[in-house]
């Protein structure tokens, strides 16, 4: 049988190794710098220039003309040795295709790495606070070159390529080097310009992988995935503000936090009900925050995410706010805005999952590499999301930086963190043999306890002033404490225990509230362990619970004077206070996150009294310092009257410790007139009614005390005087302690 004729390999005439040239026709070369562009070689200076398909290749030499370079191998490696060089500053490479196409660029192959051996370091060490200054594609100067330089952390790739807009998408074009041992890609691309569209294409064990940059700065509108190169220009004008926030004790501030949902806040019925841009929304926000007295605005998470349905609390670039309504700096000028207008920006943020689609951080480079490999520890059953790992010190500096980022380059105030119980449990909503036990055998996420303290730790001494707020829904200890006292060094945390108690009792028949009393006291007996914020979030106006003006009992008068109580129970409470979006018009209808909130509405007297009602509750917290000063120690409170399980009545006093200042709540839950009832007050005098929830202003039947009562020398409820009042129904009354 003759013998087959060996196949002839093509001529070559590189000098590369052929490990050198396999690892790079395969995408593969930890260090393409190390055998592409310019390398001194004896006397002269090799210059080599991977580029397939190309017709011809030469570089031009600025000052020296042009450079023929030869192929030295028929995949499209081209080489010229100079022997009149030395060195030779970057420069330009001319390539011709086939159908004369001809393009030059500068050869990226020529500059120096971005990230230096410190950055290496300390991200390795999860240190590095402003790491997002170096990951990501970031506008540069390099060696008097303008362009992007672009850095990943991909350890467990064989390869790296940025790809986009400006190469065809073409993974041959632009291989990253590897920088040590620290897994992290890099490469500077020159010239490019903003508002081009990238991935980086990873070569793994699984095949070819395209992801987004999980330091991406913009992104492209959903459904589309791409990261876009983006150069931030906008300038703020809100020193005043950030200067003060230094400066500022919010423990000992008045708080009240309007939460909304940017897509469904408000839409533009002329264009196909599509939602305000964040520059529409500005001025518009604004104007209404400012009507209604709130001190801040909470938007719900405004980090790019995929999926519209999730909220925003399934985030796939967590340094990007969503392109649905305009550009980073169109994001800015809505925080600086409000700002300038006096209105602190607090953003959800969501360190505990993100989702599993393909193009984002999911298996990344092919293995587990921000979350856990074994599903008991990596996912959330609840959400089908992964679930990051913090014991890995680089996805602890990824989220560390990422807060930062937030606070700093966008001058938000403030951080609330999603589903903060998931993160401290490893047996978070998991049946026994679903989770795996920490080192002691305990149910504690020890790597989770540790990188939230170490966060704010950080975030304090690096952003004085903020507010860090756990959402957080058990009786874990000391979260809104110091970390050296052994707490979670949070500034406030979520008072769920307190809403969904109160929600009960409210959302009870007045005839049956005699037996839920206890959902109104319980919460004094812990509502100094932590500094709360009282929320009536998103949470409780879907998925079937009904809006809050429908949670309440009765007809429609009553519903409407239900609600005017809670709302006059919840201002007067110790605490911080969180209202959803339509709730402060009394929206019948449940949130839903496709469609704007029922404006219309608010023509009818029943809704916008309803505002009316928050609009001066939001000012009497503002200017009494018995309602906010002292919220999280219990010098601001006393009881009055507890105990009062028949008539649905409580009452207590607020008060100001700087000033003695003191403040009378008296609140009748039941629909039932209540005349000469008489409380105990601490001093002789005539008290103001300051606030009557069932004043016709508000939509009551106008029932209450003609202004004023006068003490009596009559002790009662411990105190030495006492005042006869008349409670109307379903109300809440406060009186000003002379």
């Amino acid at each position: 049988m003759p013998s087959r004729a060996k196949k002839k390999e093509p001529p070559t005439s590189t000098t590369l190794s052929a490990k050198d040239l396999d690892l790079l026709f395969k995408l593969q070369h930890a260090d393409p710098h190390s055998v592409l562009g310019m390398h001194p070689q004896g006397e002269g200076v090799l210059v080599r220039v991977f580029r397939p398909e190309a017709k011809s290749v030469s570089i031009l030499l600025e000052g020296d003309g042009e450079r023929a370079l030869s192929l030295s191998h028929p995949s499209g490696l081209f080489e010229v040795f100079l022997a009149d060089k030395k060195e030779i500053p970057p420069y330009r490479v001319k390539v011709k295709y086939p159908g004369e196409k001809v393009f030059t660029y500068w050869d990226p192959y020529a500059f120096w790495p971005t990230l230096g051996d410190l950055d290496l370091h300390l991200s390795g060490e999860g240190n590095h606070e402003k790491l997002h200054e170096k990951m990501g594609a970031h506008y540069r100067e390099c060696q008097g070159v303008e362009g992007f330089s672009f850095a990943v952390w991909a350890p467990g790739a064989k390869g790296v390529s940025v790809v986009g807009d400006f190469n065809g998408w073409d993974g041959r074009l632009h291989p990253m080097r590897r920088l040590g041992g620290s897994g992290i890609w890099e490469i500077f691309i020159p010239e490019l310009t903003q508002g081009m569209n990238y991935k980086y294409e990873l070569r793994t064990d699984q095949g070819r992988l395209m992801k987004a940059d999980p330091y991406a700065f913009a992104t492209e509108k959903p459904p589309l995935t791409a990261s876009v190169v983006f150069q931030s220009k906008y300038q703020f004008q809100d020193q005043e503000w950030m200067e003060n926030r230094g400066k500022t004790d919010m423990l000992r501030q008045p708080i009240s936090v309007y939460e909304l949902h940017l897509e469904s806040w408000r839409k533009v019925p002329e264009e196909d009900n599509r939602p305000l841009t964040y520059r529409e929304m500005a001025a518009q926000l604004a104007e209404y925050i400012l009507e209604l007295g709130f001190t801040h605005v909470e938007f719900m998470p405004v980090m790019e995410h995929p999926f519209g349905g999730s909220w925003g609390y399934q985030v796939s670039s967590y340094f990007a706010p969503t392109a649905r309504f305009g550009t980073p700096d169109d994001f800015k000028y809505l925080v600086d805005f409000l700002h300038q207008q006096g209105i602190g920006v607090i953003l959800d943020w969501v360190p505990a999952h993100f989702p599993k689609d393909e193009f984002a951080l999911g298996r990344f480079d092919g293995t587990a590499l921000y979350e856990h490999l074994d599903p008991r520890q990596g996912e959330h059953p609840d959400w089908g999301t992964y679930v990051f790992n913090f014991g890995r010190n680089e996805v602890r500096n990824f989220l560390l930086s990422n807060a930062l980022f937030w606070l700093s380059e966008y001058h938000v105030d403030g951080l609330r963190l999603d589903a903060v119980a998931s993160m401290l449990y490893l047996d978070y909503s998991r049946q026994e043999g679903e989770w795996v036990p920490n080192k002691f055998g305990g149910n504690e996420n020890l790597e989770a306890i540790s990188f939230l303290k170490k966060l704010n730790e950080v975030v304090y001494a690096n952003q004085p002033g903020v507010l860090m707020i756990a959402e957080e829904s058990t009786s874990w200890a000391g979260v809104s404490r110091p970390t050296y006292t052994g707490g979670l060094g949070f500034g406030f945390k979520w008072n769920m225990g307190w809403m969904h108690d109160t929600l009960h009792y409210f959302s009870r028949d007045p005839i049956y509230r005699r037996y839920d009393h206890h959902n109104l006291t319980f919460g004094f007996l812990y509502a100094w362990t932590e500094n709360f914020i009282l929320p009536i979030s998103h949470d409780e106006v879907v998925h079937g619970k009904a809006s809050l003006v429908d949670k309440m009992p009765g007809d429609r008068w009553q519903k409407f004077a239900g609600l005017r109580s809670l709302f006059g129970y919840m201002w007067a409470h110790p605490g911080k206070k969180l209202l959803f979006m339509g709730c402060e018009f009394a929206q019948f209808a449940e949130w839903n996150h496709n469609q704007s909130l029922d404006w219309h509405l608010t023509q009818w007297a029943d809704h916008w009294r309803m505002q009316n009602l928050i609009k001066d509750l939001n000012q009497l917290l503002k200017d009494h310092p018995a309602l906010y000063e002292a919220d999280v120690e219990h010098t601001g409170f006393q009881w009055v009257d507890g105990n009062n399980v028949d008539d649905n009545i409580v009452a207590f006093l607020r008060i100001a410790p700087s000033t003695g200042k003191q403040i009378l709540v008296v609140g009748n839950f039941s629909p039932v007139i209540r005349h000469g009832y008489r409380v105990g007050v601490p001093k002789q005098g005539y008290y103001r009614e300051m606030m009557n929830t069932d004043s016709h202003l508000y939509g009551g039947s106008n029932f209450g005390n003609n202004g004023g009562v006068t003490s009596e020398n009559v002790p009662c409820h411990g105190l030495s005087f006492s005042a006869v009042v008349s409670l109307p129904p379903l109300a809440v009354v406060w009186f000003e302690v002379p």
